[in-house]
């Protein structure tokens, strides 16, 4: 099948395989969290979106934004990651934070698919260094939120308009699935309902 996504393809193919795909949860904290204008549904489909991408054997990185003052990722995501040790940084974009960098460089993937908070500050950041950096970022939009509605909006517009590919929950987890009939589809088609 080839890359996930080629970047210097004048027409950039979109569809997104599993093989080439890592998860990261970004800053989904203790002190953050309560603050989402959507949290009860960012967690919802958060939750949904981890376990869907574990069920298709999708390495997973999580990132905390200074975890001393906006306290460590929630215990509902925290169980839902089984033991995923997060990563910590102080810089709002998680390329920033060499760490990050070499696990992911490490790794050989070069589709990102993103959930978290917040999306006009690290996430948004993330996504243009992913894209500065020759990676194709996936952001989930109903698994990304931010204190103010208009923030939401005005930065997934933004990814968009850098050239990230902006999803939905149920969308992403389908098209890594490719087909129905399996054992995995059938599982994460009763998540879903």
């Amino acid at each position: 099948m080839g890359d996930t996504w080629d970047r210097n393809r004048e027409e950039q193919v979109m569809r997104i395989h599993r093989n080439g795909c890592c998860g990261l949860v970004i800053d989904i904290q203790e002190r953050l969290f309560p603050h989402m204008q959507q949290k009860e549904e960012l967690l919802k489909n958060s939750l949904l979106l981890m376990e869907g991408i574990q069920i298709l054997d999708i390495p997973v990185l999580v990132s905390e934004q200074y975890p001393k003052g906006l306290g460590k990722t929630i215990d509902p995501v925290k169980r839902a990651l089984k033991g995923i040790d997060p990563i910590e940084k102080i810089a709002f974009s998680c390329c920033d934070e060499p760490l990050f960098s070499e696990h992911l460089g490490r790794s050989g993937f070069r589709t990102v698919i993103i959930c978290g908070i917040e999306a006009h500050v690290c996430v948004l950041q993330t996504v243009i260094d992913l894209l500065a950096t020759g990676y194709l970022p996936v952001v989930v939009s109903d698994c990304t939120d931010s204190r103010k509605r208009n923030d939401k909006i005005v930065a997934l517009e933004r990814m968009k308009t850098e050239g990230a590919v902006i999803t939905t929950t149920e969308s992403i987890l389908f098209e890594l699935t490719r087909k129905a009939g399996t054992t995995e589809f059938k599982t994460i088609s009763r998540l879903i309902k």
